[in-house]
């Protein structure tokens, strides 16, 4: 089992699959976060709009049905969510059709989902945005 996580850091997962979106989102709050689910991009637009609800991190499904794809929703995130973590997961071969139709950089992590990985994953991220944002707090 993954260390628990240092405080109650927000992950919101996407995944069309409510089979593996359960499966990774209770493997997450095992190991310490606060977890919120959604099964489209729409609903995480709901999400992250949502002024009582503050993820740290997000954890899409590149395929996300909704009416953005999770490169568009990434796309999104960085313009009007930007202190968000994105992580984008999927079939490698998906991923890069989608990621060379809008210019953008491929997935962070493959499907099926390694738990642990997904874990180390999102600790580097929180731990990297957090070293950049007390940089500039100090300057």
């Amino acid at each position: 089992m993954a260390d628990k996580a240092q405080r109650s850091d927000c992950v919101l997962v996407i995944d069309r699959d409510v089979l593996v979106r359960h499966a990774i989102a209770d493997y997450l709050r095992d190991c310490g976060y606060v977890v919120i689910e959604a099964s489209s991009t729409d609903e995480a637009v709901t999400v992250l709009n949502e002024a009582s609800l503050s993820a740290d991190v997000v954890l899409c499904d590149a395929d996300a049905p909704g009416t953005q794809n999770g490169f568009q929703l990434r796309a999104w995130a960085r313009q009007n969510q930007p202190q968000v973590e994105f992580a984008l997961v999927g079939n490698i071969e998906a991923a890069a059709t989608k990621a060379a139709e809008l210019c953008e950089e491929g997935p962070n992590l493959a499907r099926p989902y390694d738990p642990q990985s997904v874990v180390e994953y999102i600790r580097r991220v929180l731990g990297s945005a957090r070293s950049s944002a007390t940089e500039r707090a100090a300057n």
